[in-house]
């Protein structure tokens, strides 16, 4: 336990985790925790990568983080909150598990991995913070971004999470889900990020896409390259890959990787 913890210790809160089981078989596969980025809950992932993932044989959980999706709320959340509520219910799985964080979500996940020793990690359209990352979405979307630079709630346009393919009304069924941020985690994101190194050196994979237009092209590359390897890209989709048209295609190629990772001994 670190010395602020010790000091001011995380507020306990309840915490909204779903599930799937597998069918059959694979009873000895690591269990996958999803980690929703700020202002989705688990909700993002329970619309098809839950399910999904548990088909290809992985016990798999979906969380809300405090103050977002069915969780109690907490208005005065901090990163390290957040990192306290994954670990937590990291460690309360039945074995080592695989940490998927998509967004901010996967800012929570990489410092998750510092102190909770993972079988590996997933890094899905990883928003890392800083000015870059604030100036760009300034750029593209000022009248939803600029509240967000003083507290306020920031509002992602429907072209920045989604690509055309996916149907008007669906995403504009997904956006009304959006919750607004604690203002402390928020304003701890135009720092951008360095988190500690993993324990124990897990396997990590990055995934994004080409045409974000919330994470830039060079800010996927940072990210990878800090875990030793190269993002995975799919062209044509937008920064809520989970929910997005061909949502099949990356957690598909995400559970492929998991398959081929060298088995527990």
């Amino acid at each position: 336990m670190r010395a602020d913890e010790w000091s001011d210790p995380p507020k306990p809160v309840r915490r909204e985790v779903l599930d799937a089981e597998p069918s059959s078989g694979r009873g000895t596969a690591s269990p996958v925790l999803f980690v929703p980025g700020f202002g989705h809950g688990a909700w993002a992932f329970a619309a098809h990568w839950l399910e999904h993932v548990a088909e290809r044989g992985f016990p798999a959980y979906a969380m809300s983080l405090r103050g977002l999706g069915g969780s109690e709320a907490a208005p005065d959340a901090r990163l390290r909150d957040y990192v306290h509520d994954v670990t937590q219910v990291a460690a309360a799985l039945p074995r080592q598990a695989v940490l998927i964080g998509h967004g901010a979500g996967a800012l929570v996940v990489a410092m998750a991995m510092a102190r909770y020793p993972v079988r590996a990690g997933v890094l899905v359209a990883p928003v890392f913070g800083g000015l870059g990352t604030a100036f760009g979405l300034l750029g593209r979307n000022p009248m939803g971004t600029l509240p967000g630079v003083f507290g306020g709630r920031v509002a992602l346009r429907r072209e920045q999470l989604f690509s055309r393919a996916l149907p008007d009304n669906q995403a504009q069924a997904y956006t009304q889900r959006l919750q607004r941020v604690p203002r402390g985690a928020q304003r701890q994101l135009l720092r951008r990020r360095q988190p500690e190194a993993p324990v124990g050196n897990p396997p990590v994979l990055v995934v994004g896409s080409p045409d974000d237009r919330v994470v830039s092209g060079s800010a996927l590359e940072w990210v990878a390259r800090r875990y030793g390897g190269s993002p995975l890209l799919f062209p044509g989709m937008g920064h809520d890959l989970m929910l997005d048209a061909r949502w099949q295609e990356p957690i598909d190629a995400i559970a492929d990787w998991l398959e081929k990772l060298p088995r527990n001994s």
